[in-house]
């Protein structure tokens, strides 16, 4: 037994280490404690492809919007494949406009548990962030979709205009079975006047909020397979006539050309408003080469920073390398796959041609590995950039929309060759610190609500 002044002392430190513990803040109330829900939901729910695909994520969603007030007909969950169905739901409007859709997809890339600090399927709140696989892709924005939609029918909202709900799958695994189908096999679902979807969003930088980016273009994704074939021989008595060799010659010109530096609508305003936040040269150079024509010794300074140089024109860039059969012979076989990222207005044919003339030479044989599907640049359409500017300004005082040209790729392609304008918004983000796709994923608690926010006010403000 412990002494009695001991153990009082004992129950009184408990007692204060009792009432220091920091207390859980309050769970949000509203729209907020809606699309917190929905997220956690969201993110407990595996839907990577080696889970088995997001069927049961489209049937929750489906559940909460039928819940919701939605219409059995206005609500349905579908695709080719039953473990990879996609949620596409309508809001009736009066008609008066053509539809506007709101796109998401429910599949994330892969996570493995013994790679991260916490398990990457179980939603956790810490030190002011979410953290899961897709908080940041982008089961956020899936999240502020469906607690938006269900908020504007609990207020018995009638737009201007039907508003589609497509969630999707394959995004990240494939295009057999998401948004790629839906447009081939079910156009009339999600037909649109414009899309909203992932591929912006805020930049952060020190804590402090820069810019509100808006895509409205992308990248168009090909790859070619450079070969040199060749007798070989045994490696003890060596000829400069070496497969290795002559792939080798063609890789080192590839590393020194540049293709031209080529501007659209979108990447000009890119550089034009993003001087306005820059400093120095480096806004002086934005401001010369979002003149025309461009200054190409600007642009050459700029280029310096990947990114950038992304911006200006098409690139391409070894990926997969492969050579020789046995160590002691001499290689009959050197391979190199070369991934391009075409400008949007930019062909197959033209960047295969280019390579042919600055890469190849008559040893090395030049195919493309997948024949690319270029999608054109949505406009940068005066209602929606004035939207997107006003709410900007209603929220983040003195931080500009800025649009930016994707250099990855989204299920925007898809819908931009449709013919369906489509721009990419998101939540502000750490440029420093992006977590998409890697370890620990995360996404601000602060963040996240602003963000929902602020696509419930630009839903309201394309549809009024």
């Amino acid at each position: 037994m412990l002494p009695v002044a001991l153990a009082s002392a004992l129950a009184l430190a408990t007692l204060h280490a009792r009432q220091a513990a920091p207390t859980p803040p309050p769970a949000p109330a509203g729209v907020n404690g809606l699309a917190l829900d929905i997220f956690r939901e969201l993110i407990d729910i595996n839907t990577t492809e080696s889970s088995g695909g997001s069927t049961k994520a489209a049937e929750a969603m489906a559940a909460r919007l039928l819940a919701g007030g939605f219409a059995a007909d206005d609500v349905q969950v579908l695709g080719p494949n039953p473990k990879k169905q996609n949620l596409v739901a309508r809001y009736r409007g009066t008609g008066s406009a053509r539809p506007l859709l709101l796109l998401g997809h429910l599949d994330v890339v892969e996570a493995r548990r013994e790679d991260w600090s916490l398990d990457p399927f179980t939603f956790v709140e810490r030190d002011g962030f979410f953290y899961g696989r897709g908080t940041s892709d982008m089961k956020d924005m899936d999240a502020s979709w469906v607690a938006n939609l269900l908020e504007l029918k609990r207020q018995g909202y009638r737009p201007n205009r039907d508003i589609i709900l497509a969630l999707t799958a394959d995004e990240e695994s494939g295009d057999s079975n998401g948004a790629e189908w839906l447009l081939r096999a079910h156009r009339e679902l999600v037909d649109a006047e414009l899309a909203l979807n992932e591929g912006g969003g805020g930049q952060m930088k020190n804590g402090r909020y820069v810019a509100n980016n808006v895509q409205a273009a992308e990248k168009v994704y090909q790859s070619f397979a450079l070969e040199v074939r060749n007798k070989g021989g045994h490696s003890s008595v060596p000829s400069k006539d070496n497969a290795i060799y002559h792939l080798a010659a063609g890789l080192t010109r590839l590393a020194a050309y540049d293709f031209p530096i080529r501007l659209n609508e979108v990447t000009r305003t890119f550089f034009e408003r993003m001087s306005r936040v820059e400093q120095g040269e480096v806004a002086r150079d934005m401001r010369a080469i979002a003149a025309t024509p461009p200054d190409l010794a600007a642009a050459g300074r700029l280029a310096k920073t990947p990114y950038y140089n992304a911006l200006m024109r098409t690139t391409c860039v070894p990926t997969l390398l492969q050579g020789g059969h046995a160590e002691n012979a001499l290689p009959q076989l050197a391979r190199v796959v070369v991934n391009c990222r075409m400008l949007p207005d930019d062909t197959t044919d033209n960047v295969m041609q280019t390579l042919v003339r600055e890469v190849a030479d008559k040893e090395i044989a030049i195919t493309p590995v997948s024949q690319a599907r270029p999608g054109p640049a949505s406009p940068l359409s005066p209602a929606l950039m004035r939207a997107l500017d006003r709410i900007t300004s209603e929220m983040w005082p003195g931080v500009p929309v800025v649009p930016v040209m994707g250099t990855g790729a989204t299920d925007g392609k898809w819908f931009r060759m449709a013919g369906i304008a489509t721009y990419g918004l998101g939540a502000f983000e750490n440029v420093d610190d992006i977590r998409a796709h890697g370890r620990d994923e995360r996404m601000g608690v602060r963040q996240f609500y602003e963000g929902r926010e602020f696509l419930y006010r630009l839903i309201k403000a394309l549809t009024e």
